[in-house]
């Protein structure tokens, strides 16, 4: 089954989100691309607080995110962005669970949604096809996923991360 773009016409107006995002600088013509796209459709649904942290690699995101949720004023989500290449050693499934595990624990004790796009790639073909400059581009699902989680707990009656 061929995928189908996301639908962009009904998401919500957020105009007082705040957003964070978490980039890897390994592999930063596809980290780049998707946080460009990402950025894009957050703006379109009027976010304008936006900011982005460059980091030395994906293993640091779970601290990051950590830091970031005991900010004085944290962000209402956390995205994150990475691409982590197979090689022939065992490092790739060491980052890959811990920074998963790590990001889902500070997600619940925080209680900030963290969005994942740390694409774990065989080869970096995998990784192109995933920040490709179309409508299938990972930083696309990834706003998307940040904008609906935040609606639906407005919807909730919760505003802050207290």
């Amino acid at each position: 089954m061929a995928q189908e773009a996301l639908d962009l016409t009904q998401l919500p107006q957020l105009p007082d989100a705040r957003i964070a995002i978490l980039l890897s600088k390994w592999y930063p013509k596809q980290v780049k691309s998707m946080c460009a796209k990402c950025v894009e459709v957050l703006r379109d649904c009027s976010i304008r607080e936006i900011d982005t942290h460059t980091l030395p690699g994906t293993f640091e995101f779970p601290y990051a995110a950590g830091e970031l949720a005991v900010l004085a004023s944290p962000p209402d989500a956390i995205i994150c962005f990475s691409v982590v290449l197979k090689g022939d050693t065992m490092h790739f499934e060491m980052i890959i669970d811990e920074c998963v595990r790590g990001l889902g624990e500070v997600s619940r004790e925080h209680r900030i949604p963290i969005i994942n796009e740390i694409l774990p790639v065989t080869d970096i073909g995998q990784a192109d096809s995933r920040s490709a400059n179309d409508d299938f581009n990972k930083g696309i699902e990834a706003a998307v996923a940040a904008i609906e989680i935040l609606h639906w707990r407005a919807g909730l009656g919760i505003s802050d991360n207290a």
